[in-house]
């Protein structure tokens, strides 16, 4: 079994929220200390007080946050109204379905984008896409369909793929004004996010603070 010690490095490792605090200076130790205790089962308080003095700072911490927030500075946010998912079941039947419908919409340069998941597929299209999907599949192929969302996406440059922790950030802004991500892609330039359309407006504000 690990050390007290090594339990509680892995506890703030684990927590980002603690590490921040305790990287900014401004966590109490003492209260951090008696949480830890609690939440690994130990009464031994005082020995990860001084677990949580000694753990040293994560190596480039600083650095690499400041490396997002450039790359943030050389991107922009771009939204889109009435979107809409859709969950369809797995299988080749359903993939030659869709086939000539997303070439269709392709076409058309409405938007249309595929994720495969483990158990099917979610399809993020306009909502007035959303019949055509309807008539082209059966009933038993749709899992569920969600209206009234909308997109979110920060467009940066081509390094913001090579860049580790900016997903995360962005994501836990949006998590701290309690706004729930419905669908989450980073792919090549693009961080994308799909939302409730009533969350849209906290949402850009919280984001254009990241990117200013």
């Amino acid at each position: 079994m690990a050390s007290l010690a090594a339990q509680t490095r892995d506890y703030i490792r684990n927590h980002p929220a603690v590490s921040d605090a305790l990287r900014l200076g401004i966590a109490n130790h003492s209260a951090l200390a008696r949480q830890i205790a609690a939440e690994l089962g130990t009464p031994r308080v005082d020995a990860v007080l001084a677990a949580c003095r000694r753990r040293p700072l994560e190596p480039g911490r600083g650095h690499r946050e400041e490396v997002i927030r450039r790359v943030l500075r050389r991107s922009r946010i771009e939204t889109r109204t009435k979107i809409a998912t859709v969950t369809v079941t797995q299988g080749t039947d359903v993939l030659q379905r869709l086939g000539d419908l997303v070439e269709e919409l392709l076409d058309e340069n409405a938007i249309c984008r595929l994720i495969q998941v483990s158990r099917g597929t979610v399809i993020i299209v306009g909502e007035d896409s959303v019949p055509r999907f309807v008539r082209a599949l059966r009933e038993s192929q749709i899992l569920g369909i969600r209206r009234n969302l909308v997109e979110l996406a920060v467009t940066g440059p081509e390094s913001i793929e090579k860049t580790p922790g900016l997903l995360a950030l962005l994501a836990s802004i949006l998590s701290a004004r309690g706004i729930n991500i419905i669908e989450a892609i980073s792919c090549y330039t693009d961080t994308i996010f799909i939302l409730e359309a009533d969350d849209l407006t906290v949402a850009v504000e919280a984001l254009a603070h990241a990117v200013a």
